[in-house]
């Protein structure tokens, strides 16, 4: 048995207030599927690049493995190179038969191998490089994120693959994935880490029952607290009231009292004085044991959504509409649906379908305020909206986020307190809001993308792939919202739990 050790490591980034990492210390056996999950922020990521030798830090990192890290970096200047070509210089010494063997077994052809990497597309990179990453000997892997931008079919590949594989980490944010992959759970806490055996729903359920039993005990321990604290509080008033007996007694009214009594007075004083510091005692005991219990409770705060009510029942509505960007090549063909108030549409297929191309036809005949095209459409059939109809947008694009908070509040007409409220329950820490946007992770540029949709007022709301990079408990959270708001909704997302619980009707393109 091989474990990898990490003992009070401590690490924080240069000018940030915060450490990530403060004394952590926990081990891992390097044969097991651990997935690794934690709110956006929290370190994920970090911790991996700690592992690959990416940061200094301090405390230690012991084991006999090697690391490899999935994604491999890819510049502009690799793009016009093959992964043939690359692959030596992400695993040097790497044996092209041993990449084949793992292609083959991921259902691909080895020719992926000798194109150049822009003609991949996504799900080519992404199991090519996974090729590469197993094709190695003596190394613990660490997978970060692998099914982002995947479609059903390739997360089904990834995750069937995965199952067959041992002796990784698993950075992701799909439950299915992590239900059928791992064996162990890494977790962030909110101030602590945890190792556990079992997959995301083992750890989930574990998770529930500890919390209900921590928010128990704190229940328990604050009523005691509060009689404790009464109890003082009466004994404190009795002993000073009793105190005050001992000097100046009118001795007609009081004549069975003299001077000597106030020995008495004393000693039951200093026994009331000495009840109350016992309560001081046992009040600091159950603090004690209080703090703590709620560290890692994790609170989920509800989220609100402000849709618009049309006149019109259907808001969209779609008969044999085809659409090509080249004549006689249609990308969508003869695609018929209705969109009533109230419906939650999810767009599914294959990457490649055309799903984001329907999206701007809707947003193009919405005439969208935010929506340009330039390039030439052919479409036939019929595909209209309502008049007057009110668009939230969230683009699966997050590269043109720049700039501070309050300038993104500003320029898109935003209240920026309300942002910032919003964000703040999406758990993106005040810390953050200090930082311009381009300086965010994925995950928390992503709900800037959400917080400001959902201060929009609008008749319905097109998210393209919102959840990539967002963690399991926002994913949550916005699950309870959409379920409790029903908003009119068209949506593009390949997590397969979140579009079991909400989708009204699915397309499949």
């Amino acid at each position: 048995m091989s474990l990898l050790r990490v003992s009070d490591l401590t690490f924080g980034y240069e000018g940030s207030f915060d450490n990530i990492f403060e004394n952590v210390s926990f081990s891992i056996d390097t044969d097991w599927k651990t997935g690794f999950i934690g709110r956006n922020g929290k370190g994920k990521t970090t911790f991996l690049r700690l592992l690959m030798g990416g940061y200094e830090y301090k405390g230690s990192i012991t084991t006999d493995k090697r690391f490899d890290y999935f994604p491999y970096r890819i510049s502009e200047a690799d793009l016009d190179k093959t992964a043939d070509e690359l692959s030596e210089e992400w695993k040097p010494g790497v044996e092209g038969w041993r990449i084949m063997c793992e292609l083959s077994s991921l259902g691909v052809d080895a020719e992926v191998l000798y194109r150049p990497i822009r003609t991949l597309s996504q799900g080519e990179r992404t199991k090519t490089m996974l090729a590469v990453l197993f094709s190695g000997d003596n190394e613990f892997l660490l997978i970060d994120e692998p099914t982002n931008h995947l479609d059903k079919k390739g997360r089904d590949i990834i995750r069937d693959y995965l199952k067959t594989k041992k002796g990784f980490i698993l950075v992701s944010h799909d439950r299915n994935l992590l239900d059928e992959v791992a064996d162990h759970m890494l977790v962030l806490n909110r101030e602590s880490i945890e190792v556990m055996s079992g997959n995301f729903s083992t750890w989930q359920e574990n998770k529930e029952k500890a919390d209900a039993h921590a928010i128990a005990e704190n229940e328990k321990h604050m009523k005691e607290i509060g009689k404790l604290k009464a109890s003082a509080d009466r004994a404190g008033r009795w002993a000073e009231k009793n105190e005050n007996t001992k000097i100046g007694f009118d001795p007609i009214k009081e004549h069975d009292r003299c001077i000597s009594t106030r020995a008495y007075i004393g000693a039951k004083t200093k026994k009331m004085q000495s009840r109350v510091k016992n309560f001081e005692k046992r009040i600091d005991r159950e603090i004690e044991e209080k703090e703590g219990l709620l560290r890692d409770i994790e609170t989920v705060d509800d989220l609100k959504l402000m849709p618009l009510t049309h006149h019109k029942k259907c808001i969209v509505e779609a008969k044999d509409f085809s659409l090509a960007y080249e004549e006689g090549n249609d990308v969508l063909s003869r695609i018929t649906f209705q969109l009533m108030q109230g419906e939650i549409l999810f767009l599914a297929g294959e990457n490649g379908c055309g799903k984001s191309t329907l999206i701007k036809a809707i947003l193009r005949e919405a005439k969208f305020k935010d929506y340009a095209e330039n390039t030439a459409v052919y479409t036939s059939g019929m595909l209209e909206t309502v008049s007057g109809l009110v668009i939230s947008y969230i683009n699966q694009d997050t590269s043109g986020l720049n700039g501070s908070l309050m300038d993104y509040a500003e320029k898109n007409e935003l209240d920026y307190s309300l942002l910032l409220t919003l964000l703040r329950k999406l758990d993106l820490s005040r810390v953050q809001f200090e930082k311009n946007i381009e300086e965010y992770s994925e995950g928390q540029k992503k709900k800037v993308l959400i917080a400001a949709s959902l201060l929009s007022k609008a008749h319905l709301y097109i998210w393209d792939e919102p959840l990539n990079y967002i963690d399991i408990f926002s994913r949550m959270q916005i699950e309870k919202l959409i379920e409790t708001y029903r908003p009119t909704m068209i949506m593009v997302e390949h997590d397969e739990r979140f579009r079991e619980k909400l989708a009204s009707k699915v397309i499949e393109l």
